[in-house]
């Protein structure tokens, strides 16, 4: 489950979900770790908390279609605290995320990851295993093209590719790279 997440089912290159962080915060390798990391914690605890209320409130009491709603409440709590955290803990960190550390909240991932988690009726286990596969599949996702953006930077693009052009392409090229782990199959 966790390496399915990470690499066969990558939410960023597979499902296309989650671009507007990624290219708002892949410009820089610190910046990207630093979100990688964030966005790692706050799935974890969201598809957590989430898979506990699902379990023990919404499946009980025949609340299913109340899914969305309290699953994006959820990650916004997680969202707030972490940005409470982070802003006490490492301020430069803070200030290096800028908006996109409030756009976490909306993520089409945070919310993916407990919605996929619902319909496939996952245990904890494997929710824990999907919910770090897509952080840390969004991390590798950042860092990659963050490496790659730095370097672009330095070399000879034609003037209409510079920016954001040569990072969609770069995003595709990745795309196509992950696609080739889509017939992997591990059980």
């Amino acid at each position: 489950m966790l390496i399915s997440a990470l690499l066969i089912k990558n939410f960023v290159f597979t499902k296309y979900l989650g671009l507007c962080v990624f290219f708002g915060t892949s410009k820089r390798k610190e910046t990207a770790k630093g979100m990688g990391v964030v966005f790692t914690i706050v799935v974890v605890v969201a598809v957590s908390m989430s898979w506990v209320l699902y379990q023990y409130v919404l499946k009980p009491f025949h609340l299913d279609y109340l899914q969305i709603v309290v699953f994006i409440g959820l990650t916004s709590l997680t969202v707030q605290a972490v940005d409470t955290v982070l802003r006490k803990v490492n301020p430069v960190l803070f200030k290096s995320f800028g908006v996109f550390l409030v756009l976490v909240i909306a993520n089409c991932v945070v919310i993916a990851v407990p919605l996929l988690m619902a319909s496939n009726e996952y245990n904890y286990f494997e929710t824990l295993m999907l919910s770090l596969g897509a952080g840390g599949g969004f991390l590798l996702a950042l860092y990659l093209m963050s490496s790659v953006r730095e370097r672009v930077e330095l070399a000879r693009v034609p003037e209409p590719f510079k920016g954001l052009p040569i990072a969609f392409i770069v995003a595709g090229q990745f795309a196509m790279a992950f696609l080739g782990f889509s017939g992997l199959q591990l059980f």
